[in-house]
């Protein structure tokens, strides 16, 4: 094989390592040849409560499945080839290649079993499809005023969904537990990292939920 080649298939496993990084949660931490518990290697803010629903939206929902395809039929077999010309190269325990690919399909795995379990319990809500649209439930999106009247936008998601930078917040969350049935105009109170804290409901709205 050429040294051409060579550089091209290193140049790919890093490639496919930092792909799988981008579409990868960050759930997964730890290294280990040994197979734990997937619920393990999650972050606690990923954790459902013991005996709730997995609540997801539906482009949540689309998203887990994109990201469970890509994985099993896209990239894991990328990476197995590339391990497999790793492979035999010669002495493993020197080999690079081999290393980084075989570390890359450890988190791959680890991911499909957690998507794969996570998609099993998925319960599907529809925003759109909520009857008591004056209200906050699943789904809806939420502005905010505090006590010195600065409006923050909320969405409540799932756990799976949750992305502080955009405002989406899990639905088991302490400000999303304490919004949940409020209406438009009630004030609430909920438990924050800085203490209690107090805001009141500027709107509610479900058309804008994501």
């Amino acid at each position: 094989m050429s040294c051409a080649v060579k550089i091209l298939l290193r140049s790919a496993i890093i490639a496919a390592y930092e792909l799988g990084r981008h579409f990868a949660s960050k759930a997964f931490t730890r290294e280990s040849d040994s197979d734990r518990d997937d619920e393990d290697e999650i972050q606690p803010a990923l954790q459902l409560p013991q005996g709730v629903k997995n609540y997801i939206s539906p482009a949540g929902h689309a998203r887990l499945k994109a990201e469970f395809e890509h994985l099993l039929r896209v990239e894991r077999p990328h990476v197995v080839e590339i391990v497999s010309w790793a492979a035999s190269n010669g002495d493993r325990s020197e080999n690079g290649d081999y290393i980084y690919g075989k570390r890359r399909l450890r988190e791959i795995d680890r991911r499909l079993r957690f998507l794969t379990k996570r998609l099993d319990i998925a319960e599907v809500v529809d925003p759109l499809s909520q009857q008591n649209a004056d209200q906050v439930f699943f789904g809806a999106t939420v502005t905010l005023a505090d006590e010195q009247g600065a409006e923050n936008t909320y969405t409540i998601v799932g756990v799976d969904e949750t992305d502080l930078g955009r405002g989406h917040i899990s639905w088991v969350s302490p400000i999303a537990r304490a919004l949940i049935k409020a209406r438009e105009g009630d004030t609430v109170r909920f438990q924050s990292p800085a203490g209690w804290r107090e805001v009141e409901i500027v709107s509610v709205d479900y058309r804008s939920s994501t």
